[in-house]
């Protein structure tokens, strides 16, 4: 599958010319000083011939570096890049390693869409990142199609709990400061990376098969656990609808802090304060960023002009949970979101929406309304069998809009080129059909 074209978004985050493999990460963090002391320890495979290294790192300074454990490397380092000069070129298909050391004060990244990454909490830290975040906080070939195993360690005063992309494999503690150790080998993206440090509780569950924790402050036990119950039943219907949880375990954080939106991660889900009211307030929230482990997490985007693939997908979800579970049908969400649309301001192309409208809420709702267009087009059988069928011949791969059009045409007796064509391609909103 083709990478489409990331750097229309994105122009200067991440490289097609090497693949990352495997980042392992081994950070020291005072949360009291905002101190970040740090090891990344790269392996790649080169897809062009390489003269020069070039890895996304923002705010943070490269102390020392190694490639192929050389003991020192050239490098240079401007405001958004490290660049890194090995001591012969490296040939196309060879892999190779990156060693940085690295240190400062991390702090969120400013964009278009906001301030992104590294963010000091209260009293703890966030990462959130998507989508160009992750430099934040570790040197990185920043683009979503390239997807990495990841080891994260990170040590950090001991009254604090850490949670982090990867299955917790340890966890010590040696003069007054705590260990915390992390493996994930399912392919990730750098904006899906993340860690979360705060004094949480952590709540352990097991529901469908599927192991998964909710960590929160002890001041807010009654509303989180009230209000993340659901997540339970969300597990066993979205397997239902979607097919397996594809990851090991999920794990929910909730901040202290409140928080203006959720913020997704890989198998990871942070919220805030304000997003546990005890009355269930944010559950479609709840229900939108679990089903992003699915679509967006597992099936990935190869590049972020396909953004509907994730968000299109997650916000159905809101839908589907709200039908399942007793409230309002996804028909009707589809008729008054569709009614909406047809008010909303201005021009906007689902299959390219640009960089400033990528994350617009007429993405989300126009992409879902697709979606019911589909399913009504398709009838239930067939439409559930394609998004399972969807998330498990994609698992762990990147795709682009195209793929999903092919797929949805061998579930349907006719073709569906117009039909795409009208809710990608074209900024008049089609009809959702009967």
């Amino acid at each position: 599958m083709s990478d489409g074209a990331p750097h229309a978004y994105l122009p200067r985050s991440g490289t097609h010319d090497f693949s990352v493999l495997r980042y392992d990460l081994d950070l020291d963090y005072r949360v009291t000083t905002n101190r970040l002391d740090a090891t990344a320890l790269i392996r790649a495979r080169a897809d062009v011939a390489l003269t020069a290294i070039v890895l996304d790192l923002v705010h943070l300074k490269a102390k020392k570096v190694r490639v192929d454990g050389q003991k020192r490397a050239r490098f240079s380092q401007s405001a958004t890049h490290l660049r890194i000069l090995p001591a012969t070129p490296i040939p196309a298909g060879a892999e190779f390693t990156v060693e940085i050391v690295y240190d400062g004060s991390p702090v969120p990244r400013r964009t278009r869409w906001g301030t992104l990454g590294w963010e000091e909490l209260t009293d703890g830290v966030i990462v959130a990142s998507q989508p160009s975040g992750a430099p934040s906080w570790f040197p990185c070939n920043d683009r979503p199609s390239d997807r990495a195993a990841y080891g994260i360690r990170v040590t950090t005063e001991q009254a604090y709990t850490v949670l982090a992309t990867g299955e917790p494999t340890g966890h010590s503690v040696n003069g007054g400061r705590g260990t915390w150790t992390f493996e994930r080998e399912e392919p990730t993206a750098t904006y899906l990376a993340s860690v979360q440090i705060g004094r949480y509780t952590l709540e352990p569950r097991r529901t469908a098969g599927v192991e998964w924790v909710v960590a929160y402050p002890p001041a807010l036990a009654r509303r989180v656990l009230h209000d993340f119950e659901p997540v339970g039943r969300m597990l066993e219907r979205f397997q239902e609808l979607f097919g397996p949880y594809p990851f090991p375990s999920y794990t929910v954080v909730v901040t202290e802090d409140p928080l203006e939106i959720p913020l997704e991660a890989q198998a990871m889900a942070t919220f805030g304060s304000s997003h546990a009211d005890g009355r269930n307030g944010s559950e479609r929230l709840v229900a939108h960023e679990l089903a992003h482990q699915w679509f967006g997490n597992s099936v990935g985007l190869a590049s972020w002009g396909d953004i509907w693939l994730n968000e299109g997908f997650a916000c159905y979800a809101e839908w589907l949970w709200s039908e399942v579970s007793g409230g309002m049908s996804a028909a009707a969400h589809a008729r008054i979101h569709h009614a909406a649309l047809r008010l909303a301001p201005g021009q906007l192309l689902l299959g390219d929406p640009g960089p400033d409208s990528m994350f617009d809420d007429r993405v989300y709702k126009r992409g879902a309304c697709l979606l019911h267009a589909l399913r009504v087009r398709l009838g239930d059988a067939r439409f559930f069998e394609l998004l399972r069928t969807w998330t498990r011949e994609y698992r762990f791969g990147t795709v682009a809009s195209a793929d999903f059009e092919a797929l949805a045409e061998r579930f349907s007796d006719e073709p569906l080129g117009a039909f795409f064509d009208a809710w990608l391609r074209e900024t008049r909103l089609p009809a959702l059909g009967r």
